[in-house]
């Protein structure tokens, strides 16, 4: 028996300008849901958080809450201004949570609470934020784009500290990963109407397509010509996700052809690559290494980029990964060895500031100088069909810029950089505040641009279904070179610490700062612990091969409508494995703590 709402809006209507952004939506969320909250960029998925909280009062519609039940949101751009220090921020409003908690949470994320808060980066403020939320002790909590600036190392933290929530959330996020792993149902925000479905973000696109292709044979049935041209962008969407099926066969075929020259069988076949390579290479770096002060930043880096890579730039906050880019790049000189860029290398920066973007202007006026024609890398298009290309209605090219929203604005934005001419495009955390529809969007384009991609993203799932190759910082230094996205540098990383489980949480949270281990005297142990130290290592191999082989099948985009029962048996199993891994490490890491020091 299902458990009973402690929170419930029914028949909830909000009106925006002269119609109606929701009409008669009902909602209901039980004391542990896991909850997906989907929608397209202006669809009105932070609204319907701020009506959830009752920070905002509907036009129509009842709210039913259970009495004593705390509700707290993590905004998507928290209002900092006034604040002396982050501790000021967290601390303040009648319902703030305790200093101590506050400190609990911030020391687990890695923040110094006391830093100045007009001074702190994205990231700092992200965790702040965090750390005053989650230490709340919220029975419902909702997050509106998370993992916004956190790097890999919080938003494992924040996945695991989910994970043990008791209570209930309700999250939007633009992270396919961070919804796969955590989400039990979906909740669907589409043309004013709420749909909800028990299932997963991992069921969602199969269940999305399924929704409407019903309602394309329905318009079909009706012969309702002008219904038919109201889904131009469901339809596309539904086109643009075949085609996308090509392009990740034709990724993983680059990636293999990739691997073969980073991993070469011999020395005739390096010989043969490189005299092959040498003139499609735009940037190599040979035994590149940068310093600040006393702490090496890159060392002995070597790489030769080509025409056509897509590199993809992982790792914690203060890794090195801008540093890197800017080698790349040519913006910062190496301490030692050198980087060589291609002469007619002409770079375009993606620039996600839309705040440069004046209000008072109209689309038009951003794309095309105020005309109706656009030049795109050189070919010549009708304003209207490239918005069309970016899944904007072709009738907002008179519109105000200060009319659309923030997802709206930074995806105005990709098309204003797409169209420029340039053959190197650089991207630093692109997927900000942009919908799923756009994201694959922007995957399309990449793959069909014909220039070098540099990326720079935490968004894992985006990671792998865009670059050839991956770099990974540590922090010390030392950069792996990956033939492959996220997943396979996630998966050579895993090798390294079933080598050295000491490592796990070295790895996991290598921006936080924690107490170097005590030095112990070897212990013997007993039979039970001696044969658990030299099996576990083992076993967690076997786990994490598992859980890859599980989630690479439960990406098939087909397979929840196809076997639904097969759908939940893997969600099952895979959240069981990586209990069984974690409950494995923790227990390999206390035997070590026996025999090492």
């Amino acid at each position: 028996m299902a458990a009973a709402p402690i929170l419930s809006w029914e028949e909830l209507s909000l009106q925006q300008g002269s119609g109606w952004l929701f009409r008669d939506l009902d909602l209901h969320i039980a004391p542990r849901d896991r909850l997906a909250l989907i929608g397209r960029n202006g669809a009105g998925k932070t609204t319907l958080l701020r009506l959830i909280s009752g920070e905002i009062e509907a036009d129509r519609g009842k709210r039913s809450i259970q009495p004593g039940t705390r509700i707290v949101t993590l905004e998507q751009d928290p209002f900092f201004t006034g604040y002396e220090t982050l501790m000021d921020f967290a601390l303040h409003g009648k319902d703030a949570p305790s200093r101590h908690e506050v400190e609990a949470i911030a020391g687990q994320l890695g923040i110094d609470m006391n830093c100045a808060a007009d001074s702190a980066s994205g990231g700092e403020r992200r965790r702040a934020a965090l750390a005053r939320a989650l230490a709340s002790d919220p029975d419902v909590l909702l997050l509106d784009e998370p993992t916004n600036h956190l790097d890999l190392a919080a938003i494992d933290w924040l996945e695991g500290w989910l994970q043990r929530y008791t209570g209930a959330f309700v999250v939007i996020s633009h992270d396919r990963t961070f919804l796969d792993r955590l989400t039990k149902a979906t909740l669907w925000l589409d043309r004013g109407s709420l749909r909800r479905k028990e299932i997963g973000f991992g069921g969602y696109e199969a269940w999305m397509e399924q929704v409407y292709a019903e309602e394309a044979r329905a318009a079909d049935k009706l012969d309702a010509k002008l219904k038919i041209e109201a889904h131009w962008l469901e339809r596309g969407v539904t086109a643009r996700r075949k085609r996308n099926q090509g392009r990740l066969e034709k990724l993983w075929e680059m990636r293999a052809q990739r691997a073969a020259m980073l991993n070469p069988q011999g020395a005739a076949k390096m010989k043969l690559a490189v005299d092959d390579v040498k003139t499609k290479s735009v940037i190599v770096a040979d035994k590149v290494t940068k310093r600040f002060g006393d702490r090496t930043i890159i060392k002995d880096f070597s790489l030769r980029i080509q025409r056509g890579d897509r590199i993809g730039l992982v790792g914690a906050n203060g890794s090195g990964k801008t540093t890197l880019l800017k080698l790349l790049t040519g913006e910062l000189a190496p301490d030692g060895g050198t980087v060589t860029l291609a002469k007619t290398l002409h770079g375009v920066m993606i620039d996600q500031q839309r705040s440069l973007l004046a209000p008072e202007k109209r689309v038009r006026d951003v794309l095309a100088e105020g005309g109706d024609w656009i030049d795109v890398r050189g070919v010549r298009k009708h304003i209207q069909g490239y918005l069309k290309d970016f899944l904007f209605d072709p009738g907002l090219v008179d519109a105000r810029i200060g009319t659309l929203s923030g997802g709206e604005r930074s995806r105005l934005l990709l098309a204003r950089e797409f169209a420029r001419k340039s053959n190197l495009l650089v991207l630093d955390e692109p997927t900000n505040d942009l919908d799923l529809e756009t994201l694959d969007l922007l995957q399309e384009v990449i793959a069909d641009y014909d220039g070098t991609v540099l990326i720079v993203s935490h968004d894992r799932d985006f990671l792998d279904r865009t670059v050839t190759v991956t770099l990974g910082l540590d922090g010390s230094g030392k950069v792996d070179v990956i033939a492959g996205g996220y997943a396979d540098w996630e998966k050579q990383r895993a090798k390294r610490i079933v080598k050295s489980p000491t490592s796990v949480r070295v790895e996991r949270s290598r921006d936080i700062d924690a107490p170097p281990p005590l030095q112990q005297k070897k212990t013997k142990l007993s039979y039970k612990d001696q044969r658990d130290y030299d099996l576990l290592p083992g076993r967690i191999e076997e786990l994490l091969a598992q859980i890859a082989r599980d989630e690479d099948t439960l990406h098939d985009p087909a397979l929840y409508a196809r076997d639904p029962a097969k759908f939940a048996a893997l969600t099952t199993a895979i959240d069981a494995a990586r209990a069984e891994k974690d409950a494995a490490e923790e227990r390999w890491l206390e035997l070590a703590e026996l025999v090492e020091g």
